[in-house]
C-alpha cells in the first residue's frame, strides 16, 4: 500500500464502531504468538487484537485508522508493510490481521518483511478466497466481491512460500454472535447488508461501485421481505459458527 494514499483514508471512517475485538479470535491470535514479549503489528489499524501484556510496535499508514486507536494503546508508526522501519530479527513475533490483501503489488515484499523482522512466529489472519466466494452473500448477491477477493487475497500456498519455514493453516469458523462485523460475519445476519454503517466498515463493500452496492441491497431487501432468503439460507440462523473462509496462518522459522 503506497504510504501517500493509504486505502483506509477513504474507507476507514467509523471502523472501530462495528469492528470490535472478538474475545475468541483474540485468544487464538494471542496463543499463536506464543511466549513472544515484543510484537510488531503491521496494518495495525484501530488496534484490535493487539496483546496488551506485551510490547507492541504498531505500524499503520492511515491517519484515519490510527486516530481510532484507544488512548491506552501506543501510537502507531506511519509506515507501510513493504518497508518496515525495524532491523532484522528485532522483535520476537509479527502479526498482521486482515490486512495483507490491501498491500496490492507489495504483498510479497510485505510478507517477507514480516519474516525478516521477527525472530519467532509470524501470525496472519486472512481469507481463503475460494471458500469465501461460496458464502451466500458473494454467491447470490455480490459475485463482484468474490472476484475482488480472488484477485487480492494471496492463496495460502503462496503465503506459505513467502514466509518459509514451518507454516500451519487453521480454519477459523466465525461465531454468529461475534462483535467483529467483518464481511464473513454477515453469514447469519443478512440484515447487516441493509445497514450503511455495517457495510462501510467492510472493505469488500467499501471498494465496490455504488451501483453494485445498490443492486445488492435492493435484491436482498426484496428477498428478505418475501421470504426467499430464509427459504434458501434460513438454516444458517440456527448455527453457532460457520466457515466463511477465515484462516489463521502461523509461520515459524526453520
Amino acid at each position: 500500500m503506497p504510504p501517500a494514499t493509504p486505502r483506509y483514508e477513504q474507507i476507514g471512517q467509523g471502523y472501530a464502531r462495528t469492528r470490535r475485538e472478538d474475545p475468541r479470535l483474540r485468544a487464538l491470535l494471542h496463543a499463536a504468538l506464543g511466549d513472544a514479549r515484543t510484537v510488531v503489528n503491521v496494518g495495525a489499524g484501530a488496534g484490535s487484537y493487539e496483546p496488551p501484556d506485551r510490547h507492541v510496535v504498531a505500524v499503520e499508514p492511515s491517519d484515519v485508522m490510527a486516530a481510532q486507536r484507544p488512548p491506552e494503546l501506543a501510537p502507531a508508526l506511519r509506515a507501510s508493510a513493504h518497508d518496515l522501519p525495524l532491523r532484522d530479527g528485532s522483535v520476537d513475533a509479527a502479526m498482521a490481521v486482515l490486512t495483507v490483501h490491501h498491500w496490492d503489488e507489495e504483498q510479497e515484499r510485505g510478507v517477507r518483511e514480516l519474516r525478516r523482522v521477527a525472530r519467532g512466529p509470524v501470525v496472519l489472519l486472512t481469507y481463503d478466497a475460494a471458500v469465501a466466494a461460496r458464502m451466500w452473500l458473494q454467491a447470490d448477491y455480490l459475485p463482484e466481491v468474490g472476484e475482488l477477493d480472488r484477485r487480492t487475497f494471496p492463496p495460502l500456498e503462496r503465503l506459505a512460500a513467502w514466509l518459509g519455514g514451518a507454516v500451519d493453516v487453521t480454519p477459523v469458523p466465525i461465531p454468529r454472535d461475534t462483535s467483529d462485523w467483518m464481511l464473513g460475519a454477515f453469514w447469519a445476519h443478512p440484515e447487516r447488508v441493509l445497514d450503511p454503517q455495517a457495510r462501510a466498515a467492510t472493505s469488500g463493500f467499501a471498494r465496490m461501485p455504488a451501483a453494485v452496492v445498490a443492486r445488492a441491497v435492493s435484491d436482498l431487501s426484496r428477498d428478505l421481505a418475501d421470504g426467499t432468503w430464509d427459504a434458501r439460507h434460513g438454516h444458517l440462523r440456527a448455527l453457532d459458527a460457520f466457515d466463511a473462509g477465515l484462516r489463521l496462518v502461523v509461520a515459524r522459522p526453520a
